[in-house]
């Protein structure tokens, strides 16, 4: 295998990308926005759009050149409920859809932190939540479901025509999945385990359907792999690392993820949970909208070359997620763009670094997505948590590690960068967290 298709679909932007993995980089990039259809009957994810934005890419991939292989990477929080020909019975429903996390009666029926690792959280980004909503509020379209699909798995379904369930997806603050047991909750052995299909590895396959093959131009029996969430994507390189590592997932979201480092006690208020690696190992993991913040912040105008020190908001733009639930600030004074991209950068630093100090993280930072790219970021980091950080760049992240389910990177791991501390930086920190704890004791 080397020139792997991937469909990598993020909470703001789809994908599809040719990965070499003779090189290890993104030969081929094709992108959309990832749109939401408002009600009726809820706000949910334009999926045909998506479908046919996959169908024109993959198309145009196989014109271009080989494609030997396709993987699939998602965000979480989203699942389809199909019948028995693969149809969706419902559409597939938005995470920031609030009715989902405001039902009392699914408050009562999840299940603990201890079990799951799941903290409660708004919106719908908890999946049970979803399904609980779904099976009230349409019950007979509900009953029609013969599959609930994680959401990288409906796509591998509407590719191959095989459903599965695979544990990443399951294991994301979903409710359902319990990661130091392996199997599912007892809010789904209770309920819904029917609804759910074999439990496959990320890394399995089964073959494209031959009539996609053929209008596509693709070869028939091409392996299409399950897939998997696109935090753990990010992951997979560095389940193999000798020692404790941490990586952070950037996009809407942050993910911040250890790999060995301390055994501390996770603090679910602070939007700590566990997530479960494509290997079926738990995975602490911390995390709020930093890419979300940051886009706000600047306005989308990203300009680097600021001079000197600058400014840095308190947490957060995002009160209802993240490590200080409830701390309504991130406020920036008039800037020019590039000292208001610097200070978004700070920002997003140091709250990357209370992230990984929530979750024990130790050794070397491992920095996948646009936020590899980003020096002023990385800096911050490094000061703030007193650790090298590796810049992956813009190109790494869930895309590449999609690819890897398919085989290994065939070239030596070039070396990357390390980011070291900056003494000049260790004000800014301090005096940033002696304001925020000043604010979180009044909470």
């Amino acid at each position: 295998m080397r020139h792997i298709a991937v469909l990598d679909i993020g909470k703001t932007n789809a994908k599809v990308l040719r990965v070499d993995l003779a090189t290890g980089e993104e030969t081929r990039v094709f992108k959309t926005p990832n749109l939401v259809r408002p009600a009726p009957p809820y706000p949910h994810y334009d999926t045909e759009a998506l479908w046919g934005f996959f169908a024109a890419s993959l198309k145009a991939l196989a014109a271009e050149g080989p494609v030997d292989a396709i993987s699939i990477t998602t965000h979480g929080a989203a699942a389809a409920l199909v019948d028995g020909a693969g149809a969706l019975v419902l559409p597939v429903l938005d995470y920031e859809f609030p009715d989902p996390g405001e039902d009392a009666d699914y408050a009562a029926l999840r299940p603990g932190f201890a079990e799951t690792g799941s903290p409660r959280l708004p919106l719908g980004l908890n999946l049970g939540a979803q399904i609980h909503w779904l099976e009230r509020h349409h019950p007979q379209a509900f009953a029609r479901a013969v599959h609930c699909l994680m959401y990288p798995q409906y796509w591998a379904m509407r590719l191959t025509g095989v459903a599965a369930s695979e544990a990443t997806s399951l294991g994301c603050h979903t409710d359902l999945w319990s990661p130091w047991e392996g199997r599912f909750s007892s809010l789904v052995r209770g309920r819904w385990e029917g609804l759910f299909p074999e439990l496959r590895p990320a890394s399995d396959h089964a073959a494209l359907r031959d009539d996609l093959a053929a209008a596509w131009g693709l070869r028939p029996g091409l392996p299409v792999h399950f897939g998997l969430h696109d935090s753990n994507a990010s992951l997979l390189p560095y389940l193999a690392e000798a020692g404790p590592c941490a990586v952070v997932s950037s996009g809407t979201w942050m993910i911040c993820m250890a790999l060995g480092g301390q055994r501390v006690a996770l603090d679910q208020r602070r939007d700590v949970l566990i997530n479960v690696n494509a290997k079926g190992e738990p995975t602490p993991t911390a995390r709020y909208m930093g890419g979300r913040e940051f886009e706000e912040m600047t306005g989308g105008q990203v300009v680097a070359g600021a001079k000197g020190a600058v400014p840095v908001p308190l947490p957060s733009r995002h009160p209802e997620c993240g490590p200080f639930p409830g701390l309504l600030q991130g406020a920036l004074p008039s800037q020019s763009p590039e000292d208001r991209t610097r200070s978004a950068s700070w920002y997003a630093g140091l709250m990357t670094a209370e992230c990984l100090g929530l979750i024990g993280a130790e050794g070397p930072i491992h920095v996948e997505g646009p936020f590899g790219a980003n020096l002023d970021f990385a800096r911050m980091l490094a000061t703030a948590t007193g650790r090298p950080v590796i810049a992956a760049g813009q190109s790494a992240g869930t895309g590449l590690g999609a690819a890897l389910l398919a085989g290994p990177i065939l070239a030596a791991r070039s070396e990357r960068a390390q980011i070291l501390p900056d003494p000049a930086l260790v004000p800014v920190v301090e005096d940033w967290r002696a304001q925020v704890a000043e604010l979180w004791s009044q909470t």
